[in-house]
């Protein structure tokens, strides 16, 4: 079982930044941060596998930045030129035993075990 405690959610105006942490009791080959969209599964923000591979989804690149701290057992989520749409719940997440690299870049909710309780951010125009 792992357990995953977020962080550093909260409120900014537009173009502002935000640096969201997750606290792991132990990390996955795969790890991930994911958002809610009203009315659509939760979303994949950004995945990386063990060794540093990432992947984003297409409404942040160039924007988010995802890294690790395994030494720590940390996620982190960089989250720069915010957009009053990126406002939601983010949830840092962990994948289950057997996900590889290709599935961890695939960024499928399915994928993924273990969820922390969520942390909210809110980006004022």
């Amino acid at each position: 079982q792992v357990q995953l405690v977020e962080s550093g959610g909260g409120s900014v105006q537009a173009g502002g930044s935000l640096r969201l942490s997750c606290r792991a009791s132990s990390m996955s080959y795969c790890m991930g941060w994911f958002r809610e969209v009203p009315g659509k599964e939760r979303e994949g923000v950004a995945t990386i596998e063990r060794f540093g591979r990432t992947t984003y989804g297409d409404s942040v690149k160039g924007r988010f930045t995802i890294s690790q701290d395994r030494a720590s057992n940390m996620l982190y989520l960089e989250m720069n030129s915010l957009k009053p749409e990126d406002t939601t719940t983010y949830y840092c997440a962990a994948a289950r035993a057997g996900v590889g690299t290709v599935q961890c870049l695939a960024r499928s909710r399915e994928d993924f075990a273990y969820w922390g309780q969520g942390t909210q951010v809110t980006v004022s125009s």
